[in-house]
């Protein structure tokens, strides 16, 4: 076990970072559900906006934890091709779970943000954040969607991954922090002693939690002038 819980993982992963902090145009972004802790921790040790990311694997029926692929925000499919080659999945099956997925995205995406417009990517640097990186698919569409929106830099950050994930996703980020690859890696689960799935409220409360925040620092910053 390298981390109590994923806000601790957090507080680690922050630390790799300290050379964002404080930079300007700069958002941090969880990966839901599982990465919006972790990033929790990074957006407020680095002094930076932080939102959440959503991005749909797409389960092989039966086999769920088993991804064809993923959907992310922006209508973005990404496929393993690997896995649909060596299983052979028919195309009118990847785009019937794609559809059922996209449902649930655009679902959490009015549930998290309460109203609040999603943030402003151009131009930006976007640290991409998520709890540990297995197989990669969802962080390739992750990876994916955000380009469409043009940003300035993507920096893919994770407390654990697997060795050869995290070498193969170097090349199509500027950056990639990854704090432990452990060898013997089996699964992201085992690198966390509390692992409990984030649940939807959990995900709404840090978000409101961390607009209430910038509010306040920025309400301090503006008093600050007069």
């Amino acid at each position: 076990m390298l981390y109590r819980d994923r806000f601790e993982a957090g507080q680690v992963l922050a630390a790799k970072l300290a050379a964002y902090r404080d930079w300007p145009n700069v958002t941090v972004f969880g990966l839901a559900r599982g990465g919006v802790p972790v990033a929790f921790e990074v957006a407020q040790a680095l002094h930076t906006p932080f939102d959440v990311f959503i991005v749909r694997k797409l389960g092989f029926p039966g086999q769920e934890e088993l991804a064809m692929g993923a959907v992310a925000t922006g209508d973005v499919l990404v496929l393993n091709d690997d896995v649909v080659q060596s299983l052979r999945v028919p195309e009118r099956l990847i785009q019937s779970a794609a559809q059922e997925e996209m449902k649930e995205l655009k679902r959490r995406e009015t549930l998290y943000r309460g109203g609040r417009p999603a943030p402003q990517i151009e131009g930006r640097t976007v640290i991409l954040v998520d709890d540990g990186l297995a197989t990669g698919t969802s962080m390739r569409a992750a990876i994916q969607a955000l380009r469409k929106q043009n940003p300035q830099r993507i920096i893919v950050a994770v407390p654990v991954g697997a060795s050869d994930t995290c070498a193969a996703l170097r090349s199509e980020v500027d950056d990639l922090i990854c704090a432990a690859t452990p060898e013997d890696f089996v699964a992201v689960g085992v690198w966390y002693d509390d692992f409990a799935p984030t649940s939807d409220e959990q995900v709404q409360t840090l978000l409101d939690e961390a607009a209430l925040l910038r509010d306040t620092e920025n309400s301090h910053s503006f008093s600050s002038h007069y």
